[in-house]
């Protein structure tokens, strides 16, 4: 999945996706894996990581499996998740047709499926049936 632009464009992927996560209440940026990997997490829960450890910047999202299969069928620059379970998470790789609402489309909702599975609805900052819906 090389791409001959400059690394400034190839991290307008990272800089749209964290720009979504900054509007999503509760949620936070963390380094536990050390400052090559940025970990967005909401109630300590990770819904993305931006890392540019495999040579590209990469964004990992969490996915409903049957939307993850979609995703990576139709879209050649979304591969299973980097060390991730490849069932439930994806990985979103610069130069693909992406525009600005599918990434944030992507973002909410793995922040949604996070809350909605990981989170005791007494800590949730949303409700995850009716936010941005």
């Amino acid at each position: 999945m090389g791409d001959e632009r400059e690394p400034e464009q190839l991290r307008w992927l990272q800089r749209r996706t964290a720009g979504r996560a900054e509007e999503l209440p509760g949620a936070e940026l963390s380094h536990p894996f050390g400052d090559e990997y940025d970990v967005w997490r909401v109630r300590g829960k990770v819904f993305m990581i931006h890392t540019a450890v495999t040579g590209e910047p990469i964004v990992i999202l969490k996915a409903a499996p049957e939307a993850a299969r979609f995703l990576r069928e139709a879209h050649a620059h979304i591969t299973p998740g980097y060390h991730m379970n490849k069932r439930h998470w994806i990985t979103v790789h610069p130069g693909g047709d992406f525009d600005d609402e599918l990434l944030d489309d992507l973002v909410t909702e793995s922040y949604l499926l996070v809350i909605e599975k990981n989170v005791p609805r007494r800590e949730r900052p949303v409700d995850p049936e009716t936010f941005g819906r």
